[in-house]
């Protein structure tokens, strides 16, 4: 899917600059403590108890094979919601620190470039370039499949 020009939530990652559609964040809350889960792929960190309501978190670090880094007072959680092929099931999702809402025009936006078979970035539904900067812009519902959102759900 490509990117659409919109508001973005837009965070840090790494070092890079990620955003992701603001209609898809349900909210953002610091970071929290998180039950660990067993049998789940390394970049499920476990669930977490949000108003009574269990939503299962990844650190999206190791989500896209980046150094792992300890959780400091910036990081935080953005809940938001992925399809799972039936309904809209709320993730948290562990960043190194949220940004800004920014606005990105179509005219803003480039096409993901092809860097080849072996890169697997169907995810990345476009590049922002925004204040000189370029940031990378990601479809929540290709980040995760409908069987590991049905899987996380479970």
């Amino acid at each position: 899917m490509r990117a659409t020009d919109g508001k973005y939530l837009t965070f840090a990652l790494c070092g890079e600059e990620y955003g992701i559609p603001i209609l898809q964040v349900k909210e953002i809350i610091g970071i929290t403590s998180i039950t660990r889960m067993p049998e789940m792929p390394d970049y499920v960190k476990g669930v977490i108890n949000l108003r009574g309501k269990v939503i299962p978190v990844t650190d999206m670090r190791l989500r896209f094979d980046l150094a792992p880094m300890d959780y400091n007072e910036r990081t935080c959680i953005i809940v938001v919601e992925v399809e799972d092929g039936q309904a809209k099931v709320p993730v948290g999702l562990v960043v190194d620190a949220v940004s800004e809402v920014a606005t990105v025009k179509e005219t803003d936006i480039e096409e993901t470039p092809h860097l080849g078979a072996a890169s697997r970035i169907d995810y990345v539904s476009g590049l922002a370039k925004l204040q000189g900067n370029v940031k990378i812009l990601l479809d929540i519902n290709r980040i995760f499949s409908p069987e590991t959102v049905s899987q996380l759900n479970s």
